[in-house]
């Protein structure tokens, strides 16, 4: 049996149920393509960048046997199309909690939870900055969180609160992706450079790896709906 389609078809599943949604017509979320698009480009670079240098590193590396072998820049091109997919799902989810869920904005617990949660995910990257996973995953997190709230100006269309409760909803088939990627696995880690915390099968460090991704994506998707 061929297996080398593995990250590929579980992509494809990814992504087939919110692009089908995206004709819903209470969120339509289809007419923001036009935003949703342009917002994945910056953070996708950076996240292919690093992860092509954290694969050089040795910080994780990936199985053979389940993908296609198609590369770019060190990377299999199945994990690019990570980098697009996995956001366009979760801003579907977050465009979806913000149609339904209206009220739900300018909580202002919420961004205190977010600012905290920033200054300690920085901390704690400056005390295992030995560890690359842990140490650039949580000081990259660290360091967005409070650069928002430091230009809170220029991202003043930013909610907090419909954030947070989206990425809950959004940690559930992130987890679900990422526990079939690393059971499998498709992506090995190098567990010398992660805490070696897992949930199931999953290093802990993912579940910012994926905020990061995730809060970049939505930060520039409210940006430039102010801006056209």
């Amino acid at each position: 049996m061929n297996f080398h389609y593995t990250y590929f078809l579980i992509l494809a599943a990814s992504l087939a149920g919110p692009l089908a949604l995206s004709f819903d017509k209470k969120v339509a979320f289809y007419k923001q393509w036009k935003y949703v698009l342009p917002a994945t480009i910056v953070p996708a670079i950076l996240y292919i960048v690093w992860d092509a240098y954290f694969t050089k590193l040795g910080v994780w590396r990936f199985n053979e046997t389940y993908v296609t072998g198609l590369n770019f820049i060190g990377l299999p091109i199945e994990e690019i199309l990570f980098f697009f997919i996995v956001p366009y799902c979760c801003v579907f989810i977050y465009a979806c909690i913000r149609s339904y869920f209206p009220t739900l904005i300018n909580k202002k617990n919420a961004d205190r939870i977010l600012i905290a949660m920033g200054v300690l995910l920085l901390v704690s990257g400056l005390f295992y900055h030995e560890k690359y996973y842990t140490g650039y995953t949580f000081i990259f997190t660290g360091i967005f969180i409070l650069l928002i709230y430091s230009l809170r100006k220029f991202f003043k269309s930013f909610d907090a609160v419909s954030f947070l409760v989206s990425y809950a909803i959004c940690l559930i088939p992130f987890l679900i992706v990422n526990g079939f990627l690393t059971a499998i696995p498709v992506v090995i880690y190098n567990d010398a450079e992660n805490l070696g915390w897992r949930i199931y099968s999953i290093p802990f460090e993912d579940t910012f790896y994926g905020m990061l991704l995730v809060l970049m994506n939505i930060v520039l998707y409210e940006k430039l709906k102010t801006m056209y």
